[in-house]
């Protein structure tokens, strides 16, 4: 495929045509006057070409020329990741530590040249895919003498499909919509839809383990990762193409959440499946949040493997779907191919009426191969649309200090971490952004031996201030997930704001043998380095 040709935006999420029109920017703006009971105004987008940028501190040799360039508007656009406050930077027109050069190899000769060349000057590289990353994954090191993006864009084809394996092989600059449009015809899927899914792509997905569609069972793209493809400057690494092995430790473990600092991901075979046809769904109200993750624990641990088990606290769930505020919303949902589905969400909504959960038998919804549709209507359509459309350029810079944290801990510890994590963050947002701040909690994912907590918060900021606020609201949560037994990540990566909390969580000794790893494939520490570990 051919990588496409629309710029991203420089200031939001996707490309120009995802950006907020005025007129959305301005109904934000307004809501949040009247939320925080104070003027707030838009703040004006600055033209891309008058952004100022240090000149670039290295000469891209002429037979490099074709596709390694210095211009502006590329050392702009892939100075920065996802994140709030990175963007906040660029809609203000700070971009203080842009890549150098930007790589755009179409083949794997020219992704071996530009990692040759970067190898042999000292060059910072660092790996590009959707720039969806969230924990400053793409970003330039502040030590960098000098730096190069390389950006897999064109290296977006499907080159082989196995149908009657049900997998395929995948370059790793393709997006999300661009692999689902061509195993679309031969009705398969990868059924693989992080939040980013728009714009991200294959080899960030495996480079992050990414979270995805399902809450149960294949809940990363671990799961549907059969082989792997990844150049160093040692060389190439690639993988057997298997369906399992019990050969030693798994050489793809290695590469998947390596986060661009052993190598650069230019291919894999992933695990398809059929499109589903047969779907149920249900939304069920709680009394209270506890009895909710009472009946998840319940739905999980019966194994009927929902695609959707997914709760909403009483705050949530009074803001995103619809609900009075008082009551949790549990969203169940099934699919498959092959298989009716009324059987299995009958049974899980029996486990959740037995943990007090309210629904009506006629709104649970079951489409056995008709079409008919579920989950679009009601509380339960209400939440996607907002997960869905979730856009961070229509209320940046409007005053609005926002972001989530997302964790994983054991059921046996959950109540006791929940409530230390709220006690922590309620206190923190308090102290630092006063009056008008909220916290809120769903799972995004879910096992049987424990959720996947996904918190969010957010509250009136200090206009100029954000980061210096934000930096100190993000401290305490990572230390609050971190302090209770939980994982810094679940789904979203390390990169370099996750650091801290990292090095406190993985084994000292592991850190050693990932340092070994690392100076074996990249001896000259070029590979992103400060991403997990220090070269």
């Amino acid at each position: 495929m051919a990588a496409r040709s629309e710029r991203r935006s420089f200031w939001t999420w996707g490309y120009v045509s995802d950006e907020p029109s005025d007129d959305e920017r301005n109904a934000s703006a307004a809501r949040l006057s009247a939320r925080f009971g104070r003027d707030v105004n838009p703040p004006p987008i600055p033209d891309l070409d008058d952004v100022s940028l240090r000149p670039a501190r290295i000469d891209v040799p002429a037979r490099l020329a074709g596709f390694v360039t210095t211009d502006h508007a590329e050392r702009a656009t892939h100075t920065y990741g996802g994140h709030s406050m990175e963007l906040l930077k660029a809609l203000r027109g700070v971009f203080d530590n842009p890549p150098d050069a930007v790589a755009h190899p179409r083949t794997e000769d020219e992704l071996e040249a530009v990692l040759a060349w970067c190898d042999a000057g000292g060059y910072t590289a660092i790996p590009y895919g959707g720039a969806t990353s969230v924990v400053w994954g793409v970003n330039v090191p502040e030590a960098s003498d000098a730096a190069v993006s390389i950006d897999l864009d064109h290296l977006s084809d499907v080159l082989e499909i196995d149908e009657v394996s049900r997998a395929g092989r995948f370059q790793a600059g393709i997006l999300g919509p661009d692999l689902e449009a061509a195993l679309r015809p031969m009705g398969l899927t990868l059924r693989h839809f992080p939040q980013s899914f728009p714009w991200s792509t294959v080899g960030g997905w495996v480079a992050t383990r990414s979270g995805g569609h399902y809450a149960t069972n294949h809940t990363h793209i671990d799961d549907f990762v059969e082989s792997t493809r990844m150049l160093s400057p040692a060389g190439w690494m690639e993988t057997r193409r298997l369906p399992g092995s019990g050969a030693g430790p798994s050489p793809d473990r290695l590469v998947i959440g390596s986060e661009g600092t052993l190598g650069i991901i230019s291919e894999c075979w992933l695990r398809l499946q059929k499109r589903p046809t047969f779907r149920a769904t249900a939304g069920i109200a709680f009394p209270n949040w506890q009895a909710g993750t009472e009946a998840v624990r319940a739905v999980v641990q019966a194994k009927l493997w929902p695609a959707n088990l997914r709760i909403l606290d009483p705050v949530e769930a009074g803001a995103s779907a619809g609900l009075d505020g008082t009551s949790a919303l549990l969203i169940i949902g099934f699919e498959s191919a092959d298989v009716p589905q009324g059987a299995n969400i009958r049974q899980a909504v029996a486990l959740a009426r037995d943990h007090g959960g309210r629904v009506a038998d006629e709104d649970i919804l079951i489409d056995d191969g008709g079409g008919k549709a579920t989950g679009r209507g009601g509380a339960v359509g209400a939440w996607r649309n907002a997960f869905i459309g979730v856009n961070a350029g229509a209320t940046n810079g409007l005053g609005l200090l926002s972001d989530t944290f997302e964790t994983a801990i054991t059921w046996d510890r959950w109540p006791e971490f929940d409530a230390g994590v709220r006690d922590r963050m309620t206190r923190v947002l308090a102290d630092v952004l006063g009056e008008g701040a909220a916290l809120s909690c769903r799972f995004t994912h879910v096992y049987p031996d424990g959720p996947a907590p996904y918190y969010s918060w957010n509250g009136p900021a200090a206009l100029g201030g954000e980061a210096e606020q934000w930096q100190a609201i993000k401290d305490e949560a990572t230390a609050a997930v971190v302090d209770a037994g939980g994982t810094v990540t679940h789904h979203h990566a390390v990169g370099r704001m996750h650091r801290p909390g990292w090095d406190r969580q993985r084994p000292d000794l592991f850190a050693e043998v990932l340092k070994a790893a690392k100076g074996r494939l990249d001896p000259n520490g070029i590979l992103n380095p400060g991403v997990l570990i220090d070269a």
